[in-house]
This record gives structure tokens, sequence and C-alpha cells, in this order.
């Protein structure tokens, strides 16, 4: 999500930032204020609260403020046997994962103009597209958010949407993972990218227009031979 509001704000474009509480989005806003000179405004909410959703956007409408992007970056992931997590885990998991992008995509749409281009990006996985052991409900998360954007494109064809997937694989966002990732070995370690280049190549192809976007030249080349 930080790598995103960078590459949004060297193109100086304003942002709304949101994220959960105490987890730096203040200073982080204030940073890129600061050295990007773009407006930015932020809400500090777990998008796992279903009155979250009014709030957002009932608040931008207050403050006058219309979003023509919107980047579903929000999610939980993990590497577990299914037995090993909490039914609590699974239920945050999949709210966050299917449920948010969902209706936060349903809002968006009912408050952008139909004059005005507007522009989507869902983050999958190539872990919805794969079977991964130790991602069962990670994965079918994915694969869900993968059929679903897939769909919208096709019933937005004709309106001012424009709607893309970006399918990544494995990527250091946080300091347990990259341990995680370090331990891997050939062609699953060359697989792994860090945030800010796929960041970079998303929003790369996000402004080109891209459908789908996969980030790695082996990604692609493994979601090619997928697809075959």
């Amino acid at each position: 999500g930080k790598s995103f509001a960078f590459e949004l704000a060297v193109m100086k474009i304003p942002l709304v930032l949101v994220a959960l509480p105490d987890t730096g989005l203040s200073q982080l806003s204030l940073y890129i204020k600061k050295n990007f000179a773009v407006p930015v405004v932020y809400f500090e909410m777990d998008l796992t609260d279903m009155d979250a959703y009014a709030t957002l956007f009932q608040s931008l409408q207050a403050q006058d403020i219309q979003v023509n992007i919107l980047i579903n970056n929000a999610g939980i992931g993990n590497w577990s046997l299914f037995e090993e997590k909490s039914i609590h885990f699974y239920k945050k998991q999949i709210e966050l994962n299917v449920i948010t992008p969902v209706l936060l995509t349903k809002w968006f749409l009912e408050q952008t103009r139909k004059d005005a281009r507007a522009y989507i990006m869902n983050v999958g996985s190539l872990g919805g597209t794969f079977v991964v052991p130790k991602k069962a409900v990670y994965g079918a998360t994915k694969s869900f958010i993968s059929y679903f954007t897939k769909c919208l494109r096709l019933e937005l064809s004709r309106a001012n949407v424009q709607v893309s997937l970006l399918t990544p694989g494995g990527i250091n966002t946080k300091p347990e993972l990259l341990v995680l990732n370090h331990s891997l070995t050939g062609i699953s370690k060359s697989t792994i990218l860090e945030p800010e280049e796929v960041a970079k190549v998303a929003i790369k192809g996000f402004v080109k227009g891209k459908t789908e976007i996969v980030p790695g030249t082996i990604n692609k080349m493994l979601h090619l031979l997928n697809f075959f």
C-alpha cells in the first residue's frame, strides 16, 4: 500500500489512504505531503467493520472529495496448514480479502460520476491461480478476486470504468515474509519481488490500461504455462 501511494504521488495524484489504526498512517501521509507536494487524506479504520465503508465514503462526500481511482489492496495472508489457524483467523481473512473489496467497489461505483473516467485495480495473487499447500483459504480468496474482477470488467465494458487485475507472486512486505522467502530456493525464490518493484510495474500497467498485470518475468512465464 505504501509503495502504491509513492508511485501515485510521483504522478501528482491526490491520495486517500486507508489503514488500520496505529500503523503509521499519519506519519506516512505527512511524509508524502512534504516530499511529493500532493494532497493526502487518510482514514484509520478496520475494513472488516461493516460500518467502515459508509463512514469512509460519507466522510469523503462531506469534504467534497470525488474519488476516481480505487486500489483494493488490503488483505491478510498466511503460510500454514489449514488446521493450524483458528476459526476467528479464517473469518477475518475472508472478510478482508473478499467482502471488503466487493463492498468498497460497490460504494466506489455509486459515488463516481458517469461523465468521468473511473479506474479500479484489484490485487489478486498467483496463489489464487495455482494449487498451493498451506494457502488453502488465502488462495481461494484470491481466486474469488480474479473471477470477480474479470466478470466486473465485462459488465462495465460499455461504461467509463477501467478494471484491472494485479496478479503478483510472493512479495517481501514484512519481516516474517522476508525470512520465509529468503529460505526458498530455485524457481520459488526467483518469483519473489520487492513491493517497490511490484507497485512500479502495477501502476505502469494500470496507466496503460492493461486488464491483467503480472509482475516479474518468471511469474509471467508460470502464469502463461498454467493458462496452456
